[in-house]
């Protein structure tokens, strides 16, 4: 018999995000999270996702053991503002029994019925910069720290339980090798002079700080076309700043401004903590921060975290100024891999700007949804 348990202590929240270490144990393709940030963003205390959002955690039990774990989260910028009555799940990890993986999503349905929404979808976080989908294909591929990771029977018990497809993603990688910096260097030079721009490199943290909260309106603007986009709120881009920024090699954020200095492009590039944060094994402390900060100096493959652009110049080449700058910083390093986290298939847009490096797609995932009954 299954038992479902709503956690809210500090012990049984700390038992919710340590399940998954014991689900993939041993499994080399799982990049655990730092168990204390995981806590962090789960806490409504703590994350300012909380402003429009409310979160419920419950654990499923056999015999007293864990077997499985879902966040139920109700966005209600989304409800309320965008009008769209749907009921979020994430952070979903279950043992291959599907008594568990349906106690666990019946609690959705129930606290969808309470509050009149009409759907559920999942997996998802609580905004567009948490992690989200189920991992379709790709298994036998290292995660990243950007992407949640699961086994292959998920996706039957979500079909199995009358969910269909939602959104789709792709992951995509390409050789640093197929860079061809002539190209980009003539492109980039030609658009730049073209529409007066002025790349903004950095070599100090310090010196990105004046730019972020530009940074983050123009995510709000770019992304905002898509569906379910919930903008960055001015709280969340002062939790975003002290609690990811210095993580992030100053080089590998680009800016572009016009020619009146508003910023109109820009660039997040990221290391690939993979292998750190499994050696850390969840903890910064006492070994896990010296894993991550060789990885941050020394890595050869990278993550394409985050790009955005001004409509108004979208279509108008600006990308080739931006890859242009970043063939600049990293052909001094020993970078060989580069990797593209999860971007919904359908943006033809967005795929065309990465069609001359050739890219392969490594994964693809997916959200589920389910109408409320």
């Amino acid at each position: 018999m299954i038992t479902l348990k709503k956690l809210t202590t500090k012990k049984e929240m700390q038992a919710f995000v340590k399940f998954p270490f014991t689900l993939y144990k041993n499994n080399k393709y799982w990049v655990p999270p730092i168990i204390n940030d995981e806590l962090e963003v789960l806490n409504k205390d703590l994350n300012p996702a909380f402003e429009n959002a409310e979160a419920t955690y419950y654990g499923a039990y056999k015999d007293s053991k864990m077997v499985g774990r879902i966040a139920v989260i109700i966005n209600w910028y989304e409800v309320q503002t965008q009008k769209i009555k749907k009921i979020r799940f994430g952070w979903f990890d279950f043992i291959d029994d599907l008594e568990v993986s349906k106690t666990l999503l019946d609690k959705v349905f129930e606290v969808g019925r309470q509050n009149n929404l009409e759907f559920a979808e999942g997996p998802l976080g609580f905004s567009n910069l948490d992690k989200v989908g189920v991992l379709t294909s790709g298994f036998d591929v290292l995660g990243t720290m950007a992407t949640w990771y699961n086994y292959e029977y998920y996706q039957e018990h979500y079909k199995q339980l009358g969910f269909e497809v939602g959104k789709e993603y792709v992951e995509n990688t390409f050789p640093f090798s197929n860079v061809n910096p002539q190209f980009f260097e003539k492109a980039g030079k030609l658009i730049r002079n073209r529409y007066e721009l002025k790349p903004i490199n950095f070599t100090n943290t310090e010196d990105v700080m004046p730019y972020v909260d530009q940074m983050f309106d123009l995510f709000n603007e770019t992304y905002s076309v898509l569906s379910s986009f919930i903008p960055v709120s001015e709280k969340q881009k002062e939790y975003f700043k002290k609690k990811y920024l210095y993580f992030i090699n100053p080089e590998y954020i680009k800016f572009i401004q016009d020619k009146d200095g508003k910023l109109i492009t820009f660039g997040i590039v990221m290391p690939s903590f993979s292998e750190a944060l499994q050696k850390a094994k969840g903890k910064l402390f006492p070994f896990g921060f010296i894993h991550m900060l060789r990885a941050k100096k020394k890595h050869d493959t990278i993550l394409f975290y985050l790009i955005g652009i001004d409509p108004k110049y979208q279509n108008k080449g600006v990308t080739a100024v931006l890859f242009s700058e970043y063939f600049k910083s990293l052909k001094g390093k020993p970078i060989e891999t580069c990797i593209r986290t999860p971007e919904l298939a359908n943006n033809i847009p967005v795929r065309q700007m990465w069609k001359h490096f050739d890219p392969q797609i490594f994964a693809t995932r997916c959200t589920f949804v389910k109408n409320i009954e």
